[in-house]
């Protein structure tokens, strides 16, 4: 297929099968301006859709970098009222969302302090957080292939080539691409099913330089591949996706994490590579790094919520991102080559009943709560994933890299 062709039918995967775009309903873009050519295609196949109306909301790396340069800490920690009541009217109104990564210039702010780096408009991200956590909306995160995060990849700016790697993970190369996207999604749903049924008290990572322990809830509710909003419309909130994952009990991690895949910090671009981090009592309580260590930790000094884990996913070789072949340094790609944590914010959706619930009633009933949601993948070739159960007894769950629970 030619480069329009296939930009065509990547928009529409976005607007069908990841935010499943209803006929009469708003939907709301966030993009980087760099990001401009997907987020037409996008807003095209969202009208084709039936949408009612289409918002594309512009950011640009080179303006914050001004913000970063000058602004006082006030103005990049604080949120105008403006700002709240939008993420207010996009939760109220339901409306569909779709948000676009690929950073285009990932070095722009190397050199930055680590603490104005990780600033934030905490009640923002809050109001965000909560918006998804709500589940009125529909949402996904997709990601749109530019010069920058190309040159990051390969070290040229060989868009092209970035196409071709997105599209192995996308399964463009599929003759059907929606229906077999629809498919994996019936093949994640029976995994997370399959986990769920264990009734697992815990997950241990374990493997290499890792070997970490993470508590479960007794409510925990497992899930792969897609969620059901409170309308009853089904949505795929990440693509590509390719992990079963819950949240876990925020107070119970115990050991230690080595990266097995470089981590580009989702906000900030901040590039950490040998990443270990220690865990005690549900706590990240040290860290070290080859690179970037200052800049988790920081992160990790963004609220009390930071230090606790707020996810853990399970993803084997079968990955169509892995089969990629490359890493690349974009967390909604490289956390779906390999089975990962993530600290910070917890999902409300990932408890029974949860959905809905206040942050304060899911923070008293062991859910993390923080500003940040980053995930780190620890797994691949040496790392099995276990499930051990209330009595102890252990259940394999990924084994030499390979899906062993059966379903």
């Amino acid at each position: 297929m030619d480069s329009s062709e296939r930009l065509a039918k990547y928009a529409d995967v976005i607007v069908q099968v990841g935010a499943n775009v209803q006929r009469d309903q708003i939907v709301f873009v966030r993009a980087d301006v760099a990001m401009a050519d997907v987020a037409r295609a996008v807003a095209e196949s969202a009208y084709q859709a039936g949408a009612k109306r289409v918002i594309v909301d512009y950011s640009d790396v080179h303006v914050r970098l001004s913000a970063l340069r000058h602004a006082p800490m006030e103005g990049l920690t604080t949120a105008t009222d403006w700002e709240l009541a939008k993420a207010q009217s996009i939760d109220d109104g339901g409306v569909a969302t779709i948000v676009l990564t690929g950073n285009p210039a990932p070095h722009l702010y190397d050199g930055i302090e680590p603490a104005r780096l990780a600033a934030m408009p905490i009640e923002l991200a809050h109001a965000s957080r909560a918006a998804m956590n709500n589940n009125n909306l529909h949402w996904t995160v997709a990601a749109a292939p530019n010069a920058g995060w190309a040159n990051e990849v390969f070290g040229e700016p060989d868009v092209e080539r970035l196409w071709e790697a997105v599209g192995v993970a996308f399964r463009l190369d599929e003759p059907d691409v929606v229906g077999a996207w629809r498919e994996h999604h019936r093949k994640l749903t029976e995994r997370a099913a399959a986990v769920g049924a264990l009734g697992l008290d815990a997950v241990r990572y374990h493997g290499g330089d890792t070997d970490l322990t993470v508590g479960l809830l007794p409510e925990a509710v497992w899930t792969g591949g897609g969620l059901v909003n409170n309308g009853g419309i089904g949505f795929m909130p990440n693509l590509p996706t390719e992990e079963v994952f819950t949240s876990p009990d925020r107070t119970r991690a115990d050991g230690r994490i080595a990266l097995t895949r470089p981590l580009v910090m989702p906000r900030t671009g901040a590039f950490v590579d040998g990443l270990v981090v220690d865990f005690e009592g549900g706590r990240a309580v040290h860290v070290k790094a080859e690179r970037g260590g200052d800049a988790v930790s920081a992160e990790l000094e963004t609220d009390d919520g930071a230090r606790s884990l707020g996810e853990v996913a399970l993803v084997d070789r079968d990955s169509r991102v892995r089969a990629a072949g490359v890493v690349f340094h974009d967390t909604l790609y490289d956390e779906n080559a390999g089975s990962h944590v993530a600290w910070g914010q917890s999902f409300s959706f990932a408890m029974k009943d949860g959905a809905g619930r206040s942050p304060d009633e899911l923070y008293e009933r062991g859910l993390n709560r923080s500003a940040v949601h980053t995930d780190v993948v620890v797994g691949g070739p040496g790392v099995d994933v276990d499930g051990i159960r209330p009595d102890g007894s252990v259940v394999p769950l990924i084994t030499n890299d390979e899906w062993v629970l059966p379903v």
